[in-house]
């Protein structure tokens, strides 16, 4: 069945991945920049799977090519050259509306700065169903409390984010990422604005968030979240230098 927005879009179906197929791909990605009449390559030949229920973190210097990657797999920007696929589905083949719509459905995206992924008058609860319903997903009060509790907020439920540490903040930020199970969420440096206690409570609440089925791939340079990764993709000057 098609999914519709909160505006009454069909969006059409979230693809799904399967056990054969990752819950994104990039394969040979290239990314050039033209800036001040010089070309600058950000991603050189970059080729990694994203496995469904699992975490992925990429690491590497400033200037590395780790925003340009992250930004390429939310289908926000399209690479210049090479293969992206998100649940199974050929992200260039797609129309610019097909795109939007998969990006929608499919892509989830947690900013570094907590309060910047939630509305400041909604409580809790409400900051999930608004998420699920952009995504097209209707969801019943009974899934949103679960997926508070996973988080450990349940007695947050009726908080409106001022009210929040930072740290919940964040966590509240993933529950609205992954309602409805996307095909992948991306975090842009997740921990970097909170304190170690809180980002380690953030961490455990993304490994708790694996057993939703969705791929989580991170952008840090926090040792503490490299450590808790399954996968990891280091890149220096748009290339890979480890991968496993």
């Amino acid at each position: 069945m098609a999914r519709r927005d909160l505006f009454g879009e069909e969006w059409g179906e979230a693809p799904v991945a399967t056990a054969a197929e990752p819950a994104a791909a990039v394969g040979d990605v290239r990314k050039t920049y033209v800036i001040a009449d010089e070309e600058v390559q950000a991603l050189k030949g970059v080729t990694k799977d994203f496995p469904a229920g699992r975490v992925s973190t990429i690491v590497g210097p400033s200037g590395s090519g780790k925003s340009s990657l992250l930004r390429i797999l939310a289908c926000v920007d399209r690479p210049t050259s090479g293969s992206v696929r998100i649940g199974g589905r050929e992200v260039a083949e797609l129309t610019v509306r097909r795109r939007r719509a998969l990006r929608r459905t499919s892509v989830g995206y947690v900013f570094q700065n907590p309060i910047d992924n939630l509305v400041e008058y909604l409580r809790a609860t409400e900051q999930v169903d608004l998420a699920a319903r952009l995504r097209g997903v209707r969801v019943d009060a009974a899934e949103i409390d679960r997926l508070l509790g996973v988080l450990g907020l349940t007695d947050r439920a009726d908080h409106l984010p001022v009210q929040l540490s930072g740290g919940e903040q964040q966590r509240l930020s993933f529950a609205c990422a992954v309602v409805g199970r996307p095909a992948i969420v991306v975090a842009d440096e997740p921990t970097a604005e909170l304190d170690s206690a809180s980002a380690d409570r953030v961490l455990q609440a993304v490994h708790d968030l694996r057993e939703e089925g969705v791929a989580f791939l991170l952008s840090s340079h926090d040792p503490r979240v490299v450590q808790a990764t399954d996968h990891l993709l280091r890149l220096e000057h748009g290339e890979v230098v480890e991968s496993w």
